[in-house]
Formats: structure tokens, sequence, C-alpha cells
């Protein structure tokens, strides 16, 4: 069923000192009184009602209420009410409700509770509506009801109504309503707006204590509950066994453990554990991925299923964490649905979660869709989506984003730069990371450390090494990924590079990741040290990752190298079979060699698999517009002067001593050849930039896949002929082409 929000009509209720006395509605009040003669609340069904204890009885006592003319009685309606409500026959309750001509309070209030503990809260919310339409003024336990049944149900915007309704009918300097608040948000798994609440109470007492240390260890905060029981006692409060059962002593060993670091100690004690609850299962299930170990992750979320343990959604974000990190989308597809069946589809950071594994796993339009139905989205909702696009190399789309976020009033905070960064990064284009560099000095996060890394990382993307250097050294706090940053900035320079990743242990104990690895082989492979690269990934204390073969092989097809290439191709297949873009790349490398049945192989395996090539395409930012050419496309509206510009162009490189590379071309006409290789989108994109740029302005070009042979070559020569400098990002690495030179030293 979908979220039923309070009608606005409902959202301001008339006090009832201003109701006039001629309203044609009945003016209902708590303090109305009827008169009840001695022998009715002497009779003995009066009496037999007081004392029943089952629905069985009261069906035995209707028959006598009506036998003796007292079903009439305001007395025996309210109770009849009461108790088809508390044994929960809410049908047979309205049935006693409905025909009462005047209604006092009293039935409202007891049919109020009945739907919000035994029937849907949706219906609990539309009775309130109707409650309040038909004249009653609510008293605080209703509220109480209808918080405990949204936070049940996970309803936050409905939950966040009830609360403003609480404050504007009065009732806020109820400590136990204001606790119900508190409670309503920890169950929504809002654990920031539960604080807000807590912390704004008129006065904090045992039970508003151990609502908040319950919402923190069932959010999975079992290190902050424990802070918070400290902080009780210091107020002079003492724990009951209500705290201490809300803390799970084992389950906070656990998070100790896991935050210290030491995941081994922490399954120990959780597999010594008698009875394990779901808390117990979220911490080890989020602590493997958090860890890294996905695999383990999710086998232990599949046993904690097959137990019959009934997941929250706290297991569920962890669990997609873990797809996330892994790229399993069929797990992280069965996760959405069993987020669905659980009622959990408008949990907005269940959704965020969503988010962020369909955008690692490379399902972008999902993701997307998924943002734009959210009812409600918050500053982590925009951060996931923005960093969503980044990683999918969707820059425009990431750059639109923050845009509209900004437009919406919500201020970006350091993960959101950290993400804009990380696209900007993408597209390489210098003027635009001056701009997010001056957005950020602005926005006074220039302080942050993660921040600051993006920066370095974004400048050595697009080729300004030297100001990347610089901010590097102005740093006070480095962290670990800053290191790497500047390592895979100065890939160019080996042996700085190798003192970067040997001092980083050595000086600063600052332990590699699989990031760092990954640029140590690049550096090795790259310089034609394919031996070295080779014994360094046998050597390393960890299991390999995607990244690493897959540096070793971008290595071996600039060298030519088939052995390694193949070995390194072998390990990739496994780890990653369906990226289409290794299987090219092998290819490449058997055709550079003139290993023709090696290519048509790889080709057939392709085509048997149904993986399907990456169609490359390059883009030249000019002004505020970006222009995307693809090899041989002919849609752009200035395509016949890029032609006759770029033939004129091909034509004087010659002049300068440029000769088309077709290695890589088979079965085809030398002239064909030559034509083929010449509309290369890299080079439909450079004629573009020339035409359109003044002389002796830098030209930046993004090619969403490794620059090809040819166009390297070819960009080389534009560089010395046009007298200009050329900036090329492709897949792994910028180029920066001047005086016929490129900074990568053809290694690439």
């Amino acid at each position: 069923m979908s979220s039923q929000l309070l009608p606005v009509a409902s959202l301001s209720t008339t006090p009832r000192s201003s109701l006039s006395p001629s309203s044609s509605r009945i003016q209902h009040t708590l303090a109305q009184r009827t008169h009840i003669p001695a022998h009715v609340y002497k009779h003995p069904a009066a009496i037999l009602l007081e004392l029943c204890t089952s629905m069985e009885e009261l069906h035995q006592i209707i028959p006598l209420i009506i036998k003796n003319g007292l079903y009439e009685e305001h007395l025996f309606q309210t109770k009849l009410v009461s108790l088809f409500c508390k044994y929960g026959s809410l049908t047979e309750a309205t049935r006693v409700f409905e025909p009462i001509e005047n209604k006092n309070d009293a039935l409202y209030h007891t049919m109020l509770k009945g739907y919000a503990q035994n029937s849907s809260i949706f219906d609990g919310l539309s009775f309130y509506c109707r409650m309040i339409e038909d004249g009653v003024q609510p008293v605080v336990y209703n509220f109480t009801y209808l918080l405990k049944g949204c936070g049940e149900n996970c309803l936050v915007k409905n939950g966040k109504q009830v609360h403003a309704q609480l404050i504007l009918n009065g009732h806020e300097g109820d400590v136990y309503a204001m606790t119900c608040v508190v409670n309503m948000y920890a169950k929504c798994r809002l654990i920031d707006d539960a604080h807000k609440a807590f912390v704004r109470l008129p006065e904090r007492d045992l039970v508003s204590w151990n609502t908040i240390i319950a919402g923190y260890a069932q959010n999975g905060f079992a290190g902050r509950a424990i802070e918070l029981v400290s902080q009780m006692q210091v107020e002079q409060l003492k724990p009951d066994p209500i705290t201490i059962i809300s803390v799970l002593p084992a389950v906070a060993l656990l998070d100790m453990y896991l935050k210290c670091g030491s995941l081994s100690t922490a399954r120990v004690i959780f597999d010594k554990m008698s009875v394990r609850n779901v808390v117990s299962w979220n911490i080890m299930i989020d602590g493997y991925a958090e860890s890294g170990d996905s695999m383990e992750s999710l086998i232990l979320f599949q046993k904690m299923l097959d137990d019959g343990i009934k997941p929250t959604g706290v297991t569920i974000m962890a669990a997609l964490h873990a797809c996330a990190d892994s790229g399993d989308l069929s797990r992280g597809q069965f996760l959405h649905r069993l987020a669905n069946e659980l009622g959990l589809q408008n949990d907005i950071p269940l959704t965020n979660s969503l988010i962020s594994m369909y955008s690692k796993c490379k399902q972008i339009e999902i993701a997307g869709k998924l943002f734009k139905n959210m009812k409600e989205k918050t500053r982590v909702s925009w951060n996931t989506m923005i960093l969503g696009y980044a990683q999918n190399g969707r820059v425009i789309e990431a750059l639109n984003h923050f845009r509209d976020m900004k437009l919406e009033n919500i201020e970006p905070d350091s993960f959101t730069m950290v993400s804009i960064i990380s696209a900007i990064s993408e597209s390489s284009i210098l003027l635009q990371a001056k701009w997010i560099h001056g957005v950020v000095i602005r926005s006074f996060l220039v302080r942050n450390v993660f921040v600051k890394t993006s920066l370095v990382d974004m400048y050595a993307k697009c080729g300004a090494i030297s100001i990347a250097r610089k901010l590097f050294d102005l740093m006070d706090e480095k962290h670990i990924t800053t290191w790497n940053a500047m390592i895979d900035g100065h890939s160019r320079f080996i042996k700085e590079g190798v003192r970067y990743f040997s001092i980083m242990k050595e000086k600063y104990a600052v332990d590699p990741t699989m990031d760092h690895y990954g640029a140590m082989v690049d550096l090795l492979g790259r310089s034609g040290r394919l031996q070295e690269a080779w014994d360094f990934i046998l050597k390393m204390p960890v299991e390999p990752g995607v990244n690493i073969f897959g540096a070793m092989l971008g290595a071996c097809r600039i060298h030519k190298n088939v052995k390694f290439g193949e070995m390194a191709a072998e390990r990739l297949f496994k780890l990653n079979p369906t990226d289409g873009g290794y299987y090219v790349l092998l290819a490449n490398l058997y055709a550079s060699v003139s290993m023709w049945d090696k290519v048509n192989e790889i080709r057939t395996k392709m085509e048997r698999k149904g993986i399907v090539k990456t169609p490359g395409f390059s883009s030249v930012d000019l002004g505020n517009e970006v222009h995307s050419f693809y090899s041989g496309s002919s849609w752009h509206s200035d395509s016949k002067k890029i032609y006759d510009f770029l033939e004129t162009l091909i034509e004087k490189i010659k002049g300068a001593g440029y000769v088309a590379d077709m290695d890589l071309m088979r079965d085809v006409e030398d002239d064909v050849e030559e034509h083929m290789v010449s509309v290369h989108s890299e080079k439909l994109a450079i004629a573009y930039g020339l035409l359109n740029t003044r002389p002796g302005k830098t030209i930046h070009i993004r090619k969403n896949l490794r620059v090809c042979g040819d166009c390297h070559n070819a960009t080389k020569f534009i560089s010395l002929v046009e007298k200009r400098e050329i900036i090329v990002r492709d897949l792994h690495r910028f180029h920066h082409f001047k005086d016929g030179i490129c900074s990568c030293g053809d290694y690439w």
C-alpha cells in the first residue's frame, strides 16, 4: 500500500475556544458527562464487563446486555467499543460505534487506539482525520499511538506530520509523547533526527534515555550506545535492566573489536554467542562489508536468512554495500526485491544504498530512476547520485545534479565536493577543475583532507602536475588516498613513484591498498619492467584484484609481450568475465604481433558470450558546451567543415613525417585503411577544437577508452605543426602533447 499522508485540512485543528456556538458540528469534549443511574453501573452485566478476559466471554455477556435493555446506555457502548478494540475486533467495535448518535470524545479516542494497535497504520491516520473533521479535540496519547505505528512501518513523512500535529496541539512539553517522537525517528533509521528530538526534551527521564540508547544499538551504533550509557550516569541516572538489554554487552564487544580492526576476534565472539539477535548479525555483516570481504559478508547474510532471522533495513544496507563493492548485480537485485517485500520501499537510507549499488554495478539508469522517484531527498541522496554519475563517466549529469542540488537549497558538504570533483577529474578539463576549486574555497571546505586529496587527484588527471604537487606539499595532513593520488599523478617518473610507495610504509606507517599496488604495477609495466611487475604481483600480501591484472595487460599491449599478457588476461577473465574492454585489449595485443588467428578466436568468444565492446567516443569542451564525436560520425551541424579541415590537417602532418598506423587493420584495402583511421573520434574532436579556438590556446580532449596508437602518433604531429598544447584524458591516464612530444613517453 502506498504511503498515505494526512490531508492538509487536518493539519490545522481549530482551537476549541474559537468554535462558534452556532457551529453545525457537534462540539465534543472530554468534560461531557452523562448521568448514569445507579442501576446501570451497578448492574451485574456492567460488573461482568469489568471482569471480562476474552472475546469468548464478551460474546456471552452481550445477550445479557441486550436482554436487560442496556445496549443504548453510554457506559455499555463505551465499554463494548473498548473491549472489542482490546481483543482486535475492529469490525465489531465499528458496528457498535457508528450508530451512536451523540458520540463523546472518549469513544473516538478508544476507536483511534484500536485502529492504531490492531489495523493498518493508514486506517489509524484516516480515522484521526475523521476525528478532527468531527470536531473532536485530540489528546496526547492519540499521537503516541500514531507515532508508534509510523515508526514500526518506517513511514517518515507521516511520522513527521504526526510530530507536527503534536506540537500544534501544545504537547511539546510532554516528555513521554516527545520520547515517542525519538522512538519513531530511531525506528525509521533517522538516528540523527532521533538524537535532535532527544536533546530538545524538556527533561530526560530513564525511559527517554533507554529509548535513544536502544535506537543507536538497533541501528548498528553499539559503540555510541555505550557512550550514552556513560553520559546517562553523569546526569545522575542509573541504568536499569532495560538499559542493559538495549545495549547488549556481547554486541558492544563485537562493535568494539570491529572498530579496532580485529575482525577475526569479533567473529570468534559472534560464533560463541548462544543467542544472536538481528543487531549482532547486522554488525558482523556490515563489518565484513566494511573490511572489503564482500563474499563473507554475503555468505553471512544468507546464513542469517537460513536461520530464520528477519532482516531489517540496516541488514539489507550492509548486504547492498557488499554487493556494490563486489559488483554482484543479481544479489543486489534480490535484495531490492526483499526490501520491497518488507515494506521498505520508502526507506530513505535504504534507497540511497540501492542507488549506490546500482551505480557501482554500472546500472546508472536504474539508479537514476530510483533517485527521481524519491519523495524526499536528503543531502546523502544527492551525494550518492552525483557520485554514481561520476563513477559511470556521466560528467554532464553529475554537474547538472550538483546544480539542481544547490537550486533546492541543499548546501554541499565534503562528500558532495569529493563526488563532483571526481566527476570533473573524469572530464580532465582544467577550466572546470579551477572552477570547482573556487567553489570549494568559497564553501569553506578546502581544509578537509578528503577534499584536498580529490583536488590533488583532479589536477593530476587534468595534466596540471605542478599544481597537484603544490597542493600535495601544502597539506598538513595526508590520508592514505592522498599518497595514492600523488603516486598515480607522477606515474611517468618511475623512481619518484617507487620512492613514494616505499616511504608510505617505512616512514609514515601507511599500509598500501589495492589502488596503490595497481599504481605500482602500472608504473613498472609501462616502463617495460614486465618481469619485475609480475614478480611484484606474485609477492603481494593480498589477493590481486581486477585493477592489478588490468594494468599488467595494458603494459603488455604497449610492449607487445604475449606471454605475460595471456597470463594477466587469464586471471582477468576469471575475475571479471563480462568486461568486453579486456577482451578487446588482448585482441589488440595479438593484432600488434600479427597473430590473426588469436584475434579471430577472441572475437568469436565475445560473440558466443554476448560480450559487446563499449563504443568509443571523444569530447571537447568549448565554453559552456561539450561536443562529443564517434568514429566516422556525421550528425554534427559542422560535420562538413570538420571533415574538410581534418583532410587538410592530415596532409599537413604527413608533410611533417606522420604515417598512418594500420597494424590493427586486416583484409582492408590500403586507401580504405587510411581513411578509417583518419576519422577516429579523437581526430574529429581535435579538429573541431582547432577550428573553434584562437591560435595558441590549449585544447582539452576526453576519450572514454584507451587512445589508439595512430591517434596518439597523429596528435603528437598536430601539436607540432599547429603549435598547440593538447591534453587528452583517456580511460587510464592523461597525455600532455606539446611540440611533437607526449608526456607519457609513448608508454600508455
